[in-house]
């Protein structure tokens, strides 16, 4: 493994930690802390801690549907060039 997959795969590791700690944070800990603290400005609204996750979900889905709906789609197409080539 090269030195460069190790850098790829230590800064991904690092930055999944980093949100899941800002996500937990923002989640679990926040309403523990009173509204008056400073702690509330680094975070948006608690309603986003639903709605962005729900968001990436959907459009996580959607790229998935898409990505094997075209699939399928070009394997149709190839199956039918195959068919007229044969029967030509």
């Amino acid at each position: 493994m090269g030195t460069s997959d190790k850098v790829l795969g230590g800064s991904m590791l690092l930055t999944a930690a980093v949100v899941f700690i800002y996500y937990t944070t923002w989640a679990i800990l926040l309403p523990f802390f009173e509204p008056s603290s400073l702690v509330h400005q680094m975070f948006p609204p608690r309603e986003w801690a639903v709605r962005l996750p729900a968001l990436i979900l959907v459009l996580g889905l959607t790229a998935i549907g898409i990505f094997i709906g075209s699939t399928i789609v070009k394997e149709n197409r190839r199956k039918a060039l195959k068919a007229r080539q044969r029967d030509a």
